[in-house]
């Protein structure tokens, strides 16, 4: 008992001591800070060069780290105390940029101060994560990801246009169809919310189809969930198919089951009897148009939102 009361103790305790240890915070020894020994020293002086000259033209500072691991914190926790030890930016300004680079971990970030959001906002950050860092780290290119990581900031800063593509780097690209602006999902975290997002408005799209009558109100009624949930997982561009599916899709499948014999029967079972059978499931016709149970149990659906703020990124 007391073995193993000890291993279920244990990860708890490791859980804490990463939390209120986690990753030391490094010296700030200047714009470029290269603890991970990434950058060559003509990339590091050329960098940081260019980083005094925009801060000497608009006041904004940006300031570089990169750091082997951080042991398992989270990459937003880290950046922020690192930004606030760091105290980036002009004081009332809140214009300081932080750009932070794990290797090991293979995780990055960009945040930004109060002051910049409204000019470097959270999706073009992310943006700039995808399109212009990420294809270079994913072919050991750490310098190249950084410094034009840096310049495409830079850029934004003082009135340039955003990166639109991602950098043919020769391997296949990846695809924009699951991309989004917000907050990095992982393809695990994608799949899991999928299935939440999917399942629901999926169980109620399947029961106005099936459903004479009533069905075509939930169709109506399910228009602004399609064109909403699905952007957290497919992105805009996904989830505007997706929303074009539903909007035809819909109305071809329920016309061509009408003409189908089974269809005809619990039509005119609801309008004669005030209950119909569809493959086991009972549909009971009311006061309110109509009702859909299974052994008793019953449905009812809400709405809700995620949002988020950050720009970080993998590879």
């Amino acid at each position: 008992m007391k073995r193993r009361s000890m291993f279920l103790v244990l990860p708890l305790v490791l859980l804490m001591g990463s939390m209120l240890f986690g990753a030391d915070i490094p010296y700030l020894t200047g714009r470029i800070t290269d603890n991970a020994q990434l950058l060559s020293p003509a990339v590091s002086r050329s960098l940081s060069e260019g980083l005094k000259a925009h801060e000497d033209r608009t006041g904004n500072q940006i300031a570089v780290l990169t750091i082997p691991t951080i042991d398992g914190e989270g990459i937003e926790e880290y950046a922020a105390k690192v930004f606030e030890s760091w105290k980036l930016g002009q004081k009332g300004k809140d214009n300081g940029i932080l750009i932070v680079v794990v290797p090991n971990d293979r995780r990055m970030r960009i945040e930004v101060g109060y002051g910049l959001e409204g000019t470097l906002t959270d999706g073009m950050a992310g943006q700039i994560i995808r399109t212009v860092m990420t294809p270079k780290f994913k072919n050991g290119d750490y310098e190249g990801g950084i410094a034009d990581g840096a310049r495409a900031v830079v850029d934004v800063l003082e009135g340039g246009e955003l990166p639109k593509t991602a950098v043919d780097t020769g391997s296949t690209k990846k695809s924009r169809f699951f991309e989004i602006e917000g907050p990095e999902l992982s393809i695990i975290e994608r799949i899991l919310l999928g299935a939440f997002i999917f399942g629901i408005i999926g169980i109620f799209t399947a029961i106005a189809i099936l459903t004479p009558g009533f069905g075509w109100f939930l169709y109506f009624f399910l228009i602004p969930f399609w064109a909403t949930f699905p952007i957290i997982i497919l992105g805009s561009t996904g989830a505007f198919i997706g929303f074009i599916v539903y909007m035809i899709g819909f109305p071809v499948t329920k016309l061509f089951l009408r003409k189908t014999d089974w269809y005809k029967k619990a039509h005119k079972d609801l309008r004669t009897k005030g209950r119909a059978s569809i493959g086991g499931l009972s549909i009971g016709s009311g006061s309110s148009g109509g009702s859909w149970s299974s052994g008793g149990s019953s449905f009812s659906g809400g709405g809700g939102s995620s949002g988020g703020g950050g720009a970080s990124g993998s590879w």
